[in-house]
């Protein structure tokens, strides 16, 4: 599963954002901004912290700025409350420590906190910005006092060049090489290979591969006329028959039999030149600070 960064576009001057969703199921991706996930209805699977977290209904997850997290609803009704917020409201008064745990183990009224929240950004009274910002202070303050935090050390130097690593092997692929990210990110063969791994599910030679079929599907449907060899070497591939076992080993297919309608879903890659939208076309955003509640169905 490719990684990517999400840069959230808050609509209002508050940066604060609820929303709740249906049949949540995401791509892997991170964001410096905080998000808070509450599961509403059914249960969910959620990779964070380099593990894979099953939520259940009334469990709640916290993912703090910078960690890599992608989500799989269990149940077509799972329902789950996301709140999404700018890690700078934190900073001054809890950016000196982080959970310890991404799963809360205390109770904390995030479905009230949610409905107040969007019901703030729907009516934008005066002093709203304050206001949103305030109910996210106090129940986040709740939830650091009340669940076990650690301090936040440099390790996040680490993560961070861990993101830059993607970002480069995103804008680079056609000629990044395992010695170039072992180098890259400072560290011995076999610890690279099993934080690679860790990281993102994937050994780096098969997410180096996704990066580079889903550039070869892109070039394919570009118009461009190349040639099998052009449209190799272009996607950093040294031999047609290396790229037609790679193709055929992502897609399932050679590459002059793929469907014209094929998407890699959930390997899917958006250029990090585009925004990145991370949710898949079957999740249904059911409520949001920018509409009304679904009508009750009669």
């Amino acid at each position: 599963m490719i990684a990517q960064r999400e840069i959230w576009n808050y609509p209002t001057s508050v940066k604060v954002w609820v929303g709740k969703y249906k049949h949540s199921h995401n791509l892997l991706h991170w964001h410096y901004d905080c998000e808070l996930l509450y599961v509403e209805k059914g249960s969910i699977d959620v990779f964070c912290e380099r593990h894979i977290h099953t939520l259940s209904q009334g469990q709640a997850l916290y993912i703090d700025r910078g960690q890599m997290h992608y989500m799989t609803a269990r149940e077509q009704d799972t329902t789950l409350i996301v709140i999404v917020f700018d890690y700078e409201i934190l900073k001054p008064y809890m950016g000196d420590v982080r959970l310890t745990f991404p799963c809360l183990k205390g109770s904390y009224p995030i479905p009230e906190v949610y409905t107040d929240v969007r019901n703030i950004l729907l009516r934008k009274q005066r002093y709203y910005n304050v206001e949103a910002t305030a109910r996210i202070m106090l129940l986040m303050s709740s939830i650091f006092r009340g669940e076990e935090v650690v301090a936040r050390k440099e390790e996040d130097d680490t993560s961070k060049r861990f993101m830059q690593l993607l970002d480069q092997l995103t804008e680079k692929y056609e000629r990044f090489s395992y010695s170039d990210a072992v180098s890259f990110m400072g560290m011995s063969e076999g610890y690279f290979s099993r934080y690679f791994r860790s990281a993102t599910g994937l050994t780096f030679s098969r997410y180096l591969n996704y990066l580079r079929i889903e550039r070869a599907i892109k070039l394919m449907r570009s118009g461009e006329n190349l040639s099998m060899t052009e449209l190799a070497d272009r996607c950093g591939f040294d031999t047609i028959r290396n790229f037609n076992r790679v193709f055929r080993s992502v897609t399932g297919f050679a590459p002059r039999e793929l469907p014209a309608d094929y998407l890699l879903d959930d390997n899917f890659v958006y250029p990090t030149s585009a925004p990145f939208n991370p949710t898949l076309y079957d999740c249904e955003l059911l409520e949001s600070p920018e509409s009304l509640p679904p009508s009750p169905q009669m």
